[in-house]
């Protein structure tokens, strides 16, 4: 912005010097003419008075060593032209007349006298003319003619020129000096409230803009987004509070109901085991839904620390534990069997568990589910991992792919499947708290290939369980591209070269 903001005032200064310096500029050039036109029409006029006392008498050699003088003191040739056009007495031998001096003298044959029509530019080495009718006995009899170079005069205009751009380079010279630090001190509010910006969007709550520089507008500006940000922050820390609060308290009622509700079967009439049943699995759902929304609540309260996690290790934790799993859904490990990444506490692992939870759940009995895990590779954000997991069920339209990790949020047909709707949403705030990113795409043929990017570490720089090493990162949650590295290509997922969107 600083530079855009320095060539908007340049280019106004460039206009203002414009409108000022072109006009002074002609003025420049057409003061010259004119003072060269007004000497030369009276040294002509002077020379026209000398010359008709001379053609009554006869007598020209005083006229002719005047002539010749004038010449050798200016160097601006004269000529006396009779009626016929020819040269009858000239300042230089041999002098010839060009078209220009002929229609002068025309002129001046027909009385009139010689007006300055044109400026003489720096680019313009055309001689100035003058012609003077003489008269004799009440008629135009000959006429003098002047020609004088012009370089003198050229020369001065373009001296004045160059003192104008010398005088309009100085004053952008010394807009400049002073444009930019007065345009830093105008655009520092502005810059530092873009930084704001995007730390608050990365979730620190805790930044806030300075309001001790700038205009008193900007200054004001600020204060009033301070302002803001404070009221938005406490609203959403009582929001989370009130979820944390709320679910806590709830837990022992649920408990108690559940135990009551259970303590009821030696009292329930013949034909009711099916209605307890219902009921206690409708308690057993509501305690689930509840811890889903305390580890939501977790999830996206930020503040976490990173720490390096072997994420092929922990993949092929869940991967074994889920491997004999009774839904009939084969579950296989693909890919690099360690690589470190940062990643918020247990975040890979609760990550894994809600993804392979939701593809166990709906891929269908029959169905694969193949967990890869890519070497890191590095991208425009530095080294990266990317997780796959991707099945090979009925998969989610490309539709609904954007409302599938919103909170609660299913599908007409999946209604009746069990589960809270909150797993995506939870594995989404963990992927970005950690710095990474979520993203879902349709597998091919059929399916869903969910991918996970989270900025690796170096092994050797910081082994797999280090304590943490940068607070929480959830300013990092851009795209990543997804794997491109891993040691098996995952049936039916693509390998996309390029971020996926």
């Amino acid at each position: 912005m600083l530079r855009r903001m320095l060539v908007l005032y340049a280019s106004l200064l460039l206009l203002v010097l414009a409108a000022l310096e072109v006009p002074l500029a002609i003025a420049f050039a057409a003061r010259g003419t004119q003072s060269l036109f007004i000497d030369q029409l009276n040294d002509t006029a002077r020379f026209a008075s000398l010359t008709e006392p001379a053609l009554r008498t006869g007598e020209l050699v005083t006229l002719r060593a005047e002539l010749t003088r004038y010449d050798d003191l200016y160097g601006i040739a004269t000529a006396v032209v009779d009626r016929n056009g020819s040269v009858v007495l000239s300042s230089r031998g041999g002098l010839a007349l060009d078209e220009t001096a002929r229609l002068r003298v025309r002129d001046a044959l027909s009385g009139e006298r010689s007006d300055s029509k044109e400026v003489v530019w720096p680019w313009r080495r055309a001689p100035m003319v003058v012609a003077e009718p003489v008269g004799l006995g009440g008629r135009v009899v000959a006429a003098v003619i002047t020609i004088s170079p012009t370089t003198a005069v050229r020369d001065h205009t373009l001296t004045r020129w160059a003192e104008l751009a010398a005088a309009g380079l100085a004053a952008l010279l010394v807009f400049g000096l002073a444009a930019v630090p007065l345009t830093r001190w105008v655009l520092r509010p502005v810059r530092r409230l873009d930084e704001v910006t995007g730390e608050l969007s990365a979730g620190q709550w805790q930044a806030r803009v300075p309001v001790t520089t700038g205009p008193a507008e900007l200054r004001r500006l600020g204060e009033h987004f301070n302002a803001m940000v404070t009221a938005v922050g406490q609203v959403l820390e009582q929001q989370r509070s009130f979820v944390s609060y709320a679910g806590h308290q709830m837990r022992n009622p649920l408990a108690a109901l559940r135990l009551r509700v259970e303590n009821l079967a030696p009292h329930v009439p013949p034909g009711g085991e099916r209605d307890l049943a219902l009921a206690i699995d409708e308690v057993t759902r509501l305690g689930r839904i509840l811890d889903g929304i305390l580890a939501l609540a977790r999830a996206e309260g930020g503040g976490y620390c990173l720490a390096a996690v072997d994420c092929g290790r922990v993949a092929r934790e869940r991967v074994n534990a889920l491997r004999h799993n009774p839904s009939g859904v084969r579950v296989r490990h693909r890919g690099a069997k360690h690589a470190a990444v940062l990643a918020a506490h247990d975040g890979v692992g609760q990550i894994l568990d809600a993804l392979l939870d939701n593809a166990i759940k709906f891929a269908g009995r029959g169905s694969t589910v193949t967990v890869a895990v890519s070497r890191p590779f590095h991208t425009s954000d530095g080294p990266t991992v990317a997780i796959d997991v991707v099945d090979d069920g009925p998969g989610i339209p490309a539709s609904d792919l954007a409302n599938a990790a919103q909170r609660f949020w299913r599908r007409p047909e999946h209604q009746n499947i069990d589960g809270t709707g909150l797993g995506l949403s939870i594995a989404t705030a963990l992927a970005e708290a950690s710095g990474g990113a979520l993203r879902l795409h349709p597998a091919h043929p059929h399916g869903l290939h969910a991918t996970v990017v989270l900025p690796a570490v170096s092994p050797a720089a910081s082994p797999p369980g280090s304590t943490a090493s940068r607070p929480d990162a959830r300013a990092a949650g851009t795209s990543r591209p997804p794997t491109s590295g891993s040691d098996a290509a995952l049936p039916g997922a693509r390998r996309p070269t390029r971020p996926v969107a």
